[in-house]
């Protein structure tokens, strides 16, 4: 069975790859999730359903990070082009075009 997930035939990846694929996937609707709830707390006037929804949001925010971590660990190359990006002021564009060409 195929998805929207996989732009190759599934039965031709291995597990490690589809593994890769299925959180990818799961940290875009992480961050999909996260826009929601930043739309909806932006708007809603009740003070008990904005703070379920923030609450909700920190566990999108939690999920988001694992899965974010998965992956840095599974990419070596990724991880250090992020370490070099990732809670750093100044110029975040800069931080990236350095990251990328120090990246071994």
């Amino acid at each position: 069975m195929t998805t929207d997930q996989y732009h190759e035939p599934p039965e031709e990846l291995s597990a490690e790859v589809r593994t890769f694929a299925r959180m990818c996937a799961s940290l875009s609707e992480e961050a999909e999730a996260i826009g929601w709830y930043e739309q909806r707390i932006a708007v809603e006037q009740d003070d008990t359903a904005r703070e379920i929804m923030l609450d909700s949001l920190g566990e999108e925010y939690k999920h988001f990070s694992m899965e974010l971590e998965f992956l840095l660990r599974a990419k070596p190359k990724w991880r250090e082009i992020a370490q070099g990006i990732l809670f750093k002021d100044g110029d975040i564009v800069s931080h990236g075009e350095k990251a990328e060409a120090e990246a071994g």
